[in-house]
């Protein structure tokens, strides 16, 4: 099998390629500066001869796409809807990276596959049309909601409070959002188990189970890195006025994977044990 994986170079691309690289298949790393999604003709010569094309490339930047929401929809939607295209052109099956930020956060249970999506950022709002656009293409397509991504191979959460902590000796961290902390090495793992059981298109959600606040994973957080978790302080969203508004609640359920008779990622407590020394190595 041949798996192009676009977005390589990012956090969870760099983990994918690393999960694939010994397994047997044909992988082809695709970096930002190799392919601009927002070149149809460049997608299409891409995923030309492709198995299994992963789309891991997105604008992230939260905040500054409330400013710049035609550029974050240029990468979010139009690129995902030319990789789409691509995707059906070549005869493979399209899995696509989206977020839990599709949602509006209002909620109080976990969030179903197939609950109504309310996007409240402009981030939101353009990873849910690049989610239109890959369903509409018609495709063989894997729409896979992440959250709370955190890795060794970019910044993420727990190095940035790792590292305040050591240097400032406090932190305060909200704990009225409630989410999943999400390690990419489970999340490429789960992307290759859902092609490999040949799950039907749709969407599904790789995020670990439980849930838990962002201050009580910043605990855990400074307590794997060698320092009283009492260092961490407790405060609201209010303190941290940001343009982009964060959801409340990202729990993402994981009643699809069931169905398809796959396991859900593990507890995010254990994960991040067993994440915790390399990520914050990294």
């Amino acid at each position: 099998m041949r798996w192009v994986v676009v977005g390589a170079g990012g956090m969870l691309g760099q983990d994918l390629v690393a999960r694939l690289a010994g397994g047997g298949d044909e992988v082809v790393a695709v970096g930002h500066d190799e392919l601009d999604v927002r070149d149809a003709r460049r997608c299409a010569q891409v995923a030309s001869g492709a198995d299994v094309v992963v789309n891991c490339a997105a604008y992230t930047r939260v905040d500054d796409a409330e400013a710049a929401e035609a550029e974050a929809f240029d990468v979010n939607a139009v690129g995902a809807a030319n990789l789409a295209r691509a995707a059906v052109a070549a005869g493979a099956r399209l899995v696509h990276l989206s977020t839990d930020y599709v949602f509006d956060g209002t909620g109080s249970t976990p969030y179903d596959e197939r609950a109504p999506i309310a996007p409240a950022s402009a981030y939101g709002r353009t990873k849910a049309a690049g989610e239109w656009a890959v369903t509409a293409s018609g495709g063989d397509h894997l729409v896979v909601r992440t959250a709370w991504l955190y890795g060794a191979h970019g910044s993420c959460f727990p190095r940035t409070i790792a590292r305040v902590a050591a240097e400032r000796g406090s932190v305060d961290v909200v704990e009225d959002q409630r989410g999943q902390p999400t390690w990419t090495v489970d999340v490429a793992d789960l992307v290759v188990r859902l092609v490999a059981a040949r799950v039907p298109s749709g969407i599904y959600h790789a995020t670990s189970s439980g849930e838990t606040t962002w201050y009580d994973f910043a605990r855990e957080v400074v307590g794997a890195a060698g320092l009283s978790p009492d260092v961490v302080h407790r405060t609201t969203s209010d303190a941290f006025v940001r343009p982009a508004p964060r959801p409340a609640y990202s729990v993402l359920g994981h009643a699809a994977l069931r169905a398809a008779g796959l396991d859900p990622i593990g507890d995010w407590r254990s994960r991040w044990a067993l994440a915790a020394a390399g990520v914050l190595a990294g």
